[in-house]
């Protein structure tokens, strides 16, 4: 669909929109891994709001950057010079990074086998040029 076409979402509506689905699912969501965790002992509603003030603070800060690079994807989407394929290519870089600090950063692998060392290179490999397939998509 093109940007100009009569009847599509813009931008800011697109991310309106995805913060109310955001909102509605949260509550379910953290109630049913609060009650299930994957790991650990099982939470209550008192036990998050017994946290100190800074720690909720910095997960309203990740929040922000979180919405604000989302928004700003959004928003590159739509510029005819960017595109949406570009655009998600950008966005799924921050991906790469995550796993460029774990790595390399915190050493999350630094037992790990040749074998594994092996995977993580291909995995590097593999994720730059699955992201500059689809960033150069549009171009072909």
């Amino acid at each position: 669909m093109k940007v100009e076409d009569p009847g599509h979402l813009g931008p800011y509506t697109v991310a309106f929109v995805f913060a109310l689905g955001v909102l509605v699912s949260n509550f379910p969501l953290n109630y049913a891994f609060m009650r299930k965790p994957v790991s650990g002992a099982p939470v209550s509603a008192s036990d998050y709001l017994a946290g100190r003030g800074t720690l909720h603070l910095w997960g309203v800060v990740g929040g922000l950057i979180w919405g604000v690079g989302t928004i700003s994807n959004f928003v590159a989407s739509y510029v005819h010079m960017v595109g949406p394929a570009t655009s998600y290519a950008l966005g799924q870089g921050a991906t790469m990074v995550s796993a460029v600090w774990g790595v390399f950063v915190w050493k999350e692998f630094r037992r790990a086998g040749p074998d594994v060392k092996r995977l993580l290179a291909l995995m590097f490999v593999l994720f730059i040029l699955g992201l500059a397939c689809v960033a150069l998509a549009p171009v072909f």
